[in-house]
């Protein structure tokens, strides 16, 4: 198997994990569950086969449907063995952002686009599918909010091209470490409570909640 594809399959299932914690958490019908799941993996994906110019992965390789699936199931199985949901669900968004950032860099450089645009793209596929997801789920998006999200896919992606640029380190494993950066940062920010700029006064943010 390439080790995109396998890359790929790994932030699939992730992100198909991290949808179905977050349906059963609003306590959505079985439809429901399944449709977050799919959302939440692909949506970035799809957006990013649009943009490029690419056939969308998941029309031309149906192996992706069986594999959202496959863990949608077992996710709502096994769902009560997940006792911290929380933890459960930003662990596996962190993993699948990581995961994709590296994917969607990949394709921008198959399509021979420019660094800044590869990042773009890593950014739009590690994301997007997010975004649907909790507007779905009637939620203001983590990438809208002040957290540190989308911050630490650039980060990983600006951090692939000046090792690519900058060291001899093979390309594969660029790519691995990579997808690491982006994983550690965002694991750091939210254990150390990293957060962006904010434009708005202490009593803006008291009168909003």
């Amino acid at each position: 198997m390439d080790f995109f594809v396998f890359v790929d399959l790994i932030g699939t299932i992730a992100f198909a994990i991290s949808g179905v914690l977050t349906a059963t958490k609003k306590r959505m019908d079985v439809f429901g569950i399944i449709i977050i799941a799919f959302v939440t993996s692909i949506g970035g994906g799809t957006l990013r086969d649009l943009l490029v110019g690419f056939p969308v992965a998941w029309i031309r390789n149906t192996y992706y449907v069986y594999f959202i699936i496959g863990c949608t199931i077992l996710a709502i199985l096994f769902r009560r063995k997940l006792r911290h949901v929380r933890t459960s669900l930003f662990l596996f968004d962190t993993i699948g952002i990581g995961l994709y950032t590296v994917v969607g860099i990949e394709k921008g450089l198959s399509a021979d686009l420019s660094p800044v645009i590869c990042v773009a793209l890593g950014t739009v596929t590690a994301t997007f599918g997010g975004v649907i997801r909790d507007i779905l789920c009637n939620e203001i998006p983590v990438v809208f909010r002040k957290e540190i999200y989308a911050t630490a896919c650039i980060l990983g992606g600006v951090s692939y091209f000046v090792l690519l640029f900058l060291t001899p380190i093979p390309e594969g494993i660029i790519f691995v470490i990579a997808g690491s950066i982006v994983i550690t940062f965002r694991l750091l920010a939210v254990h150390y409570k990293w957060i962006l700029p904010t434009i708005y006064s202490k009593e803006e943010l008291e009168n909003l909640n």
